[in-house]
């Protein structure tokens, strides 16, 4: 069934049952609040830092946009953008989206103002809700989206080029439309790329939606009492899927505005959290805060929180090593996907097989796993391949782009991801490399193409090349190989300035001058510098035990 039949069932049987918490512990700092003092107070008097909204509030929310957007000739099949940060109004607008029968499209809040047009051109959307932390980068584009027909401003002091959502939103009714919905029907676009680093836009039906969130149901077996603490941003498929697990069987989550160690365990400590979904870095600076003595678990409720899972990058195994012993009594897993897969799951270690550490696991539930050489054909067991996947959440295509799905997608729905695994004795797969030379740091995917074609502009580069080093705490960060015109002289420090014009995460954190290597036919030789600067060692730093 459609999934927005999930959010209208929570409404009917635990409409007044809390479905959503935000907390914005800057907020809370500013107002000389302390996490002790708000584990205290009625959330009635947290407003200000504290809000909430039920099941009945969540769906006539949703219900409200979806009205809306029916107002302004939006019809099933049209697609509607959201670019917000994390919010207590994020989910019931993707939901609205989904209720008027158009298709969700959610944007990346780090694009850049020529990102987002690139976005919105390409995947034909036509209404763009926004917040106010993206007023400048819409006003630079908004006379250069011409297929935008209507742009929705989320907050106050709406700016003169769009309209106020909260206004309008609140003369529509909060009644559902009624628009017939099947599984086969189209819900949601999401963003992936490749090495060339332009996004291709992936469209899921929402039998991948409702199938994401039986299997996050299945793998960690969430209850009505279990407690999400969503931190990660929800315009990834990662969080949002993990949470619609929780959303499946009607319990309450919470989105955490940020993630210092401190606020994480406070969060959970003041709310109950139950499960928490973290990403490399994340569960490093908190370990690393405890054994500094900055946090103390005695000051924190934490007896109830049983789960902690990671996805988004490899996990090293002497990581959940310490983390074990530090919180013996949580389960653990982690979890593999990709966007066009939905996100996580496909593959996953299972909270039962914590002596697998290192392993991304096994196939998930519903989902077929196998690996393969060149030609597609499987490889023996213990043979390195390519791993493919095959399930109810796999990707219908990439719109508008035949070839590159039929690059990935085979005629019997198998998914190639392009990463490297293989599969050992006991059918535990463990991932190699990467076909794709993406560089995820900090569960962030870096595409080296668009940092090498931002570096080539500087006039006295006469090459440049990205590549992922290892890197304890983020997992990988991008190294940029810079040779220098015989002519001409270059610093690190110029290079950083030059920098600054590009988005914080895509700025390369290490710069080494030397000669880029490039095979006869011109291509960059990125195995050979891998090897060069230490780059090879990383798979066997992620296998590492103890």
């Amino acid at each position: 069934m459609p999934i927005t039949e999930i959010l209208e069932r929570n409404a009917s049987l635990y409409g007044k049952d809390v479905a959503l918490v935000e907390i914005n512990p800057q907020e809370m700092e500013a107002r000389h609040t302390t996490w002790r003092e708000y584990s205290l107070i009625e959330p009635s008097r947290c407003e200000s830092f504290r809000s909430q909204i039920t099941w009945e509030d969540f769906d006539r929310k949703a219900n409200r946009l979806a009205n809306l957007l029916l107002t302004r000739h939006v019809r099933k099949g049209a697609k509607v953008g959201i670019l917000l940060m994390n919010c207590l109004e994020w989910l019931p607008i993707y939901f609205g989206i989904l209720k008027s029968g158009a298709i969700a499209v959610p944007l990346n809040f780090r694009y850049s103002a020529d990102d987002i047009r690139y976005c919105l051109d390409l995947a034909d959307v036509e209404v763009l809700l926004f917040g106010p932390e993206f007023t400048g980068r819409i006003e630079a584009v908004c006379d250069r989206i011409p297929k935008v027909k209507t742009l929705l401003y989320v907050g106050e002091d709406c700016p003169s080029f769009a309209e106020s959502y909260i206004a309008l939103a609140a003369y529509c009714s909060s009644k559902s439309p009624m628009i017939p919905l099947s599984d086969d029907d189209e819900a949601a676009i999401y963003f992936s790329s490749g090495t060339t680093g332009f996004p291709k836009a992936i469209v899921h039906a929402h039998r991948s939606l409702m199938h994401a969130c039986v299997v996050e149901q299945k793998h960690h077996r969430q209850t009505r009492e279990d407690v999400f603490l969503c931190i990660p941003p929800l315009y990834h498929t990662g969080a949002k899927m993990h949470w619609f697990g929780s959303f499946l069987v009607g319990g309450k989550a919470v989105l955490l505005k940020g993630i210092k160690p401190e606020w994480i365990l406070s969060a959970v400590s003041a709310e109950l959290c139950t499960i928490v979904w973290l990403l490399v870095p994340w569960a490093q600076d908190i370990l690393d805060a405890i054994e500094r003595g900055e946090i103390k678990l005695e000051n924190y409720r934490l007896e109830q929180w049983r789960l902690m899972h990671i996805g988004a990058q490899p996990v090293p195994p002497s990581l959940i090593k310490r983390w074990k012993s530090v919180f013996p009594s949580h389960d653990y897993d982690t979890n593999y996907g990709l966007s066009e897969s939905i996100g996580p799951g496909a593959v996953h270690l299972g909270i039962e097989n914590i002596g697998h550490v290192g392993a991304i696991g096994v196939a998930g539930y519903g989902w077929e796993t196998k690996i393969v050489d060149e030609k597609r054909r499987e490889v023996v067991r213990g043979n390195v391949g390519e791993l493919a996947v095959r399930g109810a959440g796999v990707m219908l295509r990439y719109y508008k782009d035949e070839k590159a799905t039929r690059e990935v997608l085979d005629d019997e729905r198998w998914l190639y991801t392009g990463d490297m695994a293989k599969e050992s004795e006991d059918g535990f797969i463990y991932l190699v490399d990467r076909k794709k030379d993406v560089i995820i740091t900090g569960g962030e995917n870096l595409y080296p193409v668009q940092i090498e074609d931002f570096l080539r502009r500087h006039p006295a580069i006469k090459d440049v090349a990205v590549i992922g080093l290892p890197d304890s705490r983020l997992g990988e960060i991008a190294a940029a190989i810079i040779e220098v015109k015989p002519e001409a002289s270059l610093t690190e420090k110029e290079i950083g300035d030059f920098c600054l014009d590009m988005p914080r995460y895509q700025r390369p954190r290490k710069i080494i001058f030397a000669a880029v290597p490039r095979n006869p036919t011109g291509k960059i030789e990125k195995p050979k510098l891998r090897k060069l600067y230490g780059a090879d060692h990383l798979v066997a730093q992620q296998n590492e035990i103890g």
